[in-house]
């Protein structure tokens, strides 16, 4: 059997994503389609709007085969250890095809923009170095760099679809995976990956508009799928932002002294001492970002920030776990996804759980933590962890 991989958060799940298995069924020799999905804090800094069960039976139900959790080490960084993660694990699961969303450019361009940046990465490192001392975020030196030293580099950083599309290619080849995995980028539909307004002209929308219109009770059956809207349905009670841990954010960062918060992974630059200084006039999530955030330090690396503050991930922890993989966590399947776990379970590398037990608690102690949390951001929300199980779906 073969297998098209996507690394996704599915936040919600909506015609978009939709749209991308519609073109994998239609353009690609597979016969399942595995999603690595993001667990219950996400890749920008966020919890998600509903938990990993309910966004794993959407993706069940539109035509996903198979989903996997990406740790929460690996979920909550920025693109190229993201993607690190995620390679790994879709390496692992014997896949023979990536997709996912772009907005320009091919397969074998980002192959071939991977190779020279690997190639390239001394050169690169030292040119960084010359510009730290710059205001400017990361991505915004990294894109004037490759402007300077690569003019014909054949795919744009613009954007983050691209950017990420990038760093899965570039994780593809470090991990020695360039004649295992075929790159199947699909160009985005109609709107851009934050657009934030919903455009009655096409059922086409970002996941950022929808979750807004969710939270602003808007209409949105027009752009999800309506199997995923049922889902909504059902657990809109149980929706959460950022708002909903705020107050367990502030009580950290009013009893932690700066010492203790220099622990917290990422915290670098005497950060901590802006943070205690602004939670004390703050009384909502948007009023404090508003007070920390500086052209230096962008709203995401922030939320990514206050995210670990919040589980509590050291700088040892997080950088252990992101040495290794120890097991795979199994959140959903169907028929065929059990017959591709059958043919193939034989070949992975890491073990797949099923389950969280007292043999299996530590091997994912960091993501059973991160459950338990997220549970304290609305009282009717389910254990995330313990006593559940992979979804069968018919």
């Amino acid at each position: 059997m073969k297998a098209c991989g996507i690394v996704t958060e599915y936040n919600p799940f909506h015609n978009g994503h939709a749209y991308q298995i519609e073109q994998i069924r239609n353009k690609l020799p597979v016969d399942v389609v595995i999603a690595v999905m993001s667990g219950n804090f996400l890749q920008r800094g966020e919890p998600a709007i509903v938990d990993k069960w309910t966004r794993t039976k959407m993706a069940l139900a539109a035509g996903v085969d198979l989903v996997v959790e990406l740790p929460v080490s690996f979920s909550t960084q920025p693109a190229d250890f993201f993607a690190k993660g995620a390679i790994q694990i879709l390496g692992d699961l014997k896949i023979d095809f990536l997709s996912f969303g772009v907005e320009e450019g091919s397969g074998v361009d980002f192959l071939k923009a991977a190779i020279w940046m690997i190639e390239n990465e001394s050169l690169i490192s030292r040119e960084m170095i010359k510009r730290e001392t710059m205001n400017v975020p990361y991505a915004k030196q990294m894109e004037e760099l490759l402007n300077q030293l690569a003019p014909s580099f054949p795919i744009a950083l613009n954007s983050p679809n691209n950017q990420l599309g990038f760093a899965y290619a570039k994780e593809i080849v470090r991990q020695g995976l360039a004649e295992k995995i075929e790159l199947f980028p699909i160009q985005r539909k109609a709107v851009g990956y934050n657009d934030p307004v919903l455009d009655e002209k096409t059922n086409i929308a970002s996941a950022t508009a929808i979750r807004k219109a969710l939270l602003d009770d808007r209409e949105i059956e027009a752009y999800i799928p309506s199997s995923s809207y049922s889902y909504l349905l059902e657990e809109v009670d149980q929706m959460v932002t950022w708002d909903d841990y705020f107050p367990y954010l502030k009580y950290q960062l009013l009893i932690q002294s700066e010492a203790s918060l220099r622990n917290v992974y990422q915290m670098t630059e005497g950060l901590e001492y802006r943070l205690k200084q602004c939670i004390k006039e703050a009384f909502s999530m948007e009023e404090f970002l508003e007070c920390v955030k500086t052209k230096r330090y962008t709203r995401t690396r922030l939320q990514r920030l206050l995210t670990y503050i919040l589980l509590q991930l050291s700088q040892e922890e997080v950088e252990k776990n992101l040495n290794e993989i120890p097991v795979i966590r199994l959140l959903g399947f169907n028929k065929k996804g059990q017959c591709y776990l059958n043919e193939k379970k034989n070949q992975f590398q890491s073990p797949l759980i099923s389950n969280i037990n007292q043999k299996t608690k530590n091997l994912v102690k960091l993501d059973t933590l991160a459950g338990e949390i997220y549970t304290l951001g609305n009282k009717r929300l389910k254990k995330q962890d313990f006593t559940r199980h992979p979804i069968k779906f018919d």
